[in-house]
């Protein structure tokens, strides 16, 4: 009973915990709250009128929903780079940074989940599915499960780690080391398991490419890792939690490598189908170049292909040292990728049709709302968890301090932290 009175206690400072900071701080949360409620607000107008609020047709019935859940399935895949050197290469400079990394795979997934939910046009029917599991033949029933499971895992590798700095005490690793060894495989099962659902579709010849599954893992250790770089820098400015400049340098290492693996296995595919000219390209001739007269995605490619170009060039370049040109590599590879593994592979499969019908889609506001408030309840929760992981970690909440980080805000939990660091 004493341990669950604590947790609970424990649980209890961290909500509180999570409305101190600064001005920055709760106007960040304020407007990630006012777009969270904006994004529910459009889905109860797709519950109640249906999917006919969407851009979706009976031709292309997968899009901008599906194309968000592709791309945060590798965002939470990518965790596992972090991980790695870790565990495997005995990184110390990445050890207390891990966490983080398994965070951003916790909010990927919850946001995986919430894309898939929104794109059903019956949720209230969701048990069925459930009721109706094809294991093992469904890839579909593998997908869910790798999902779920992966979920599991990352929240109880965080949670435990967690909880034993906020009780002070260091981690028994029977606890959590196997399963981190287990998350590593199942990190690699969840994006290759995604790409099977695609590339298994004999009806979509554009997904009928054994390198997909490849192209996936790779685009997302570029992606993810990027995405933890960004969260590192925020992190260091805004709360002075010690960023080893070593960490950043390792992930930008993984960056560079997989997103040129990424961009290679893309020319790769690229050749393939216009140089044999098979009736298999005419989705991607619509894709790159436009096909009798419909060119709806062509901006979009070629935008995610020069941004991933010029990010690869940034960082092969001694001029990424730098920290602004390392940041715009980043955020330009996030949207380069994002275009490219979700626009750029999801729609272009659905046109034309198997019958030959050529239907453009086109995201409704009402659709692209309901993404917008997705991502803000995403960085919403990822910003509360690492508000709260900040002063367990650095010991500024502990079940022996009860009322010191509740009281401090993010400037005096700052200067503690540097006053500390210099003591060192």
């Amino acid at each position: 009973m004493t341990l669950v009175r604590d947790y609970f206690h424990f649980l209890y400072r961290c909500f509180r915990l999570s409305f101190v900071g600064n001005w920055r701080y709760h106007l960040w949360m304020f407007a990630l709250t006012v777009i969270s409620l904006i994004g529910l607000n459009a889905y109860a107008k797709q519950f109640v009128q249906g999917l006919v609020t969407t851009g979706m047709t009976d031709q292309v019935s997968w899009g901008l929903y599906i194309a968000n859940f592709t791309y945060l399935v590798g965002v939470a895949a990518a965790a596992v780079m972090l991980v790695i050197p870790v565990y495997i290469y005995k990184n110390k400079d990445l050890h207390n940074l891990v966490i983080f990394g398994e965070l951003l795979a916790v909010v990927a997934i919850v946001m995986c989940l919430m894309f898939i939910m929104v794109d059903l046009g019956r949720p209230d029917r969701f048990h069925h599915m459930l009721l109706r599991f094809n294991f093992p033949i469904s890839i579909l029933t593998w997908d869910v499960i790798a999902l779920n499971g992966y979920l599991l895992l990352n929240l109880h590798i965080c949670g435990y780690l967690i909880w034993c700095a906020y009780n002070g005490r260091k981690p028994t690793k029977k606890f959590y080391i196997p399963f981190v060894f287990i998350a590593i495989a199942w990190a690699i099962s969840i994006h290759t398991v995604t790409a099977f659902l695609y590339s298994g579709l004999g009806a979509r010849p554009f997904w009928n490419s054994a390198v997909i599954a490849p192209r996936f893992l790779a685009s997302a250790f570029a992606a993810g890792p990027a995405l933890i770089i960004l969260t590192l820098q925020v992190i260091k400015s805004f709360t002075g939690y010690p960023v080893a400049d070593k960490a950043i340098s390792t992930l930008k290492g993984i960056i560079t490598v997989a997103l040129g693996i990424n961009m290679f296995l893309l020319v790769s595919e690229v050749f393939t189908e216009f140089y044999t000219g098979s009736s298999h390209s005419v989705s991607a001739k619509y894709l790159f170049f436009g096909l009798h007269g419909y060119h709806g995605l062509v901006p979009w490619i070629w935008t995610a292909i020069v941004f991933n170009t010029v990010a690869l060039v940034f960082l092969l370049t001694p001029a990424s040292k730098q920290r602004r040109i390392l940041n715009l590599s980043c955020v330009l590879l996030i949207i380069g990728i994002w275009i490219e593994k979700g626009m750029g592979l999801i729609v272009p499969a659905f046109i034309p049709s198997p019958i030959g019908e050529i239907v453009e889609y086109r995201p409704t506001l009402n659709e692209v709302l309901v993404c917008i408030g997705i991502w803000a309840f995403g960085f919403l929760v990822y910003t509360i968890l690492v508000r709260v992981t900040i002063p367990v970690l650095y010991g500024e909440l502990r079940i022996d301090k009860v009322h010191t980080a509740e009281i401090k805000s993010d400037q005096e939990l700052k200067s503690s932290v540097v006053n500390a660091n210099v003591s060192q």
